[in-house]
């Protein structure tokens, strides 16, 4: 691995801004960096791992036994090699179980078993984004030192125009990659 060369966990959760979730493997490769795409269950309803996987040069894991390979759990070796966990769409089911500490599939249990930091981008119809409980859950996470990139104000895929729609590809890019120079504190 090259010296600046950094682990990617890009974690692609259930919403319709899952496809671009490609775009963001693509960039994040021609950046040098190593990227592994764990995708939820409701993530493969809008995109197919087979694409992720091509972008990404790695196999794509969906499936917490995916690992056959070896004794050691892979969520936990994926977990300590990790140099920042993205998670790009990040649906409110998602910060739901990443405030609350559940690991119930692959996606929890490599963010729970990770010492690495966190960039999340929401992405789900304004009024789940603008919920209490949603809201609740992006300060607590916020509390642990989650960073955050929008969501930004638009036409959602649902009809409605509002608060919700996933961040600029590029800029997503571009704070994971200023989070991943930024000095350890």
């Amino acid at each position: 691995m090259a010296k600046d060369q950094k682990n990617i966990i890009l974690g692609v959760t259930g919403s319709i801004a899952a496809f671009k979730a490609a775009d963001i493997a693509s960039q994040l490769v021609k950046a040098g960096h190593e990227v592994t795409v764990i995708m939820t269950d409701d993530a493969q309803e809008f995109i197919t791992p087979l694409t992720l996987q091509v972008l990404s040069k790695n196999p794509v894991v969906t499936g917490l036994y995916d690992e056959k390979e070896s004794w050691r759990p892979g969520h936990i070796q994926l977990a300590d090699a990790a140099d920042l966990i993205l998670i790009a769409p990040a649906s409110a089911n998602i910060i739901a179980k990443l405030a609350h500490g559940l690991a119930d599939d692959a996606l929890t249990a490599i963010a729970l078993a990770t010492e690495a930091p966190f960039l999340v981008a929401p992405a789900m119809n304004g009024k789940m984004w603008a919920h209490p409980a949603t809201q609740e859950n992006v300060e607590k996470l916020k509390s642990r030192g989650v960073a955050f990139i929008g969501p930004e104000e638009g036409m959602l895929a649902c009809g409605y125009e509002g608060l919700g729609r996933l961040w600029d590809v590029a800029g997503i890019v571009n704070r994971a990659d200023a989070m991943l120079r930024e000095p350890e504190a």
